[in-house]
This record gives C-alpha cells, sequence and structure tokens, in this order.
C-alpha cells in the first residue's frame, strides 16, 4: 500500500516562522533587547542573536523564507528512472530475493543514477513517492518450526540466563537510618 507524502514542514508553518522572523526584525529596528523579544516572541535568546546577525547584515529580506532546506538530491526525472529499475524487481539487479530493502534501493540509486545517499535520505525520498514499507502477510515457507521450537527452548534460556545476578548491596554509605 502506498501512502502520499506527509512529512517536512509544511508552507504554512514556514510562513508562520518567517512571520515571527519579521516581528523580531521590526523590533530590532525599534532597539528592544535580544532578551526581550525572545520572552516575546517564545523563542530561544540564540534564535534571536542568529536572526539580528542575519538583519544586520541583509535587512528584513534576509528574515525571510529561503524555501525548503531539504530539497530534493534526485530529480523527478531521476526518481522516473529509478521507479522503472525498481519495477523490474531485485533479482534483475542481482539480488538473491524478491526483496527491497533500504540499502538494496541505496545501491540501485548509486549504480543507476550515480548519486550517493544515506539510507535516511532514501527512505525520504521514497516516502515523499507515495511510498511505503511492506511487511509479509504470511510466514515463510521456509521456517522450520520444529528448529524455532528447540531454540526456544536449548538456546534461550543459556542467552536469557547468561546475565549477572543481581546483588544486593548499597552504592552509598548513606542508607536511610544509619548515622
Amino acid at each position: 500500500m502506498r501512502y502520499p507524502e506527509g512529512g517536512g514542514l509544511t508552507a504554512e508553518r514556514r510562513a508562520f516562522r518567517e512571520g515571527i522572523r519579521l516581528q523580531a526584525g521590526e523590533r530590532f529596528a525599534a532597539g528592544e533587547k535580544t532578551a526581550v523579544i525572545a520572552k516575546d516572541l517564545r523563542v530561544s535568546v540564540r534564535s534571536v542573536e542568529r536572526w539580528r546577525r542575519a538583519w544586520r547584515e541583509g535587512g528584513m529580506e534576509a528574515l525571510r523564507s529561503a524555501g525548503p532546506a531539504n530539497a530534493p538530491t534526485v530529480t523527478d526525472a531521476q526518481f522516473a528512472v529509478l521507479e522503472e529499475e525498481l519495477g523490474k524487481g531485485p533479482a534483475a539487479h542481482g539480488f538473491d530475493d524478491q526483496r527491497w530493502t533500504l540499502v538494496r534501493v541505496q545501491t540501485v540509486i548509486r549504480r543507476q543514477l550515480r548519486v550517493s545517499l544515506s539510507v535516511a535520505t532514501v527512505w525520504r525520498l521514497l516516502k515523499r513517492h507515495g511510498w511505503s514499507w511492506q511487511a509479509p502477510a504470511r510466514r515463510a515457507l521456509e521456517r522450520d518450526e520444529h528448529a524455532v521450537e528447540l531454540w526456544k527452548k536449548e538456546v534461550w534460556p543459556q542467552v536469557k540466563g547468561s546475565r549477572r545476578p543481581a546483588r544486593h548491596g548499597l552504592s552509598s554509605r548513606t542508607k536511610p537510618g544509619s548515622r
């Protein structure tokens, strides 16, 4: 199932933040102190200092929004190529099974588009274009129930019991009721 894009900073939110910066700019022009502006606008002093520096260097225009900070690193034309490649399936790209993982998609992007992206950026890119993760609807046919039960009975108790036993003691000499 695919979900439409939903993340990121909306245009409405960007406009709101820009409005706060512009209010601060008007107050800079009026000579108000940074701490007072920060308190009234409910922002950090550090942000107001950063805005004041930008205002000094570029005026009110420097406080305007520059648009979304996370511009896509893959163009729409490149993404169309990627979708075509993903449509061929993982086996067509030399992978053992028919599962697409983020690392595999990252590899296809690097090979086909000659673009290097982090796994997190690959996920955001796919999500932005309406892709979503998929979970298997049923258990694998290859699952060996006997091996699973054996592991639970023999291996798990050893792994679970390997922690150091808790010791009763004090980490401090100050104990309630003692002097």
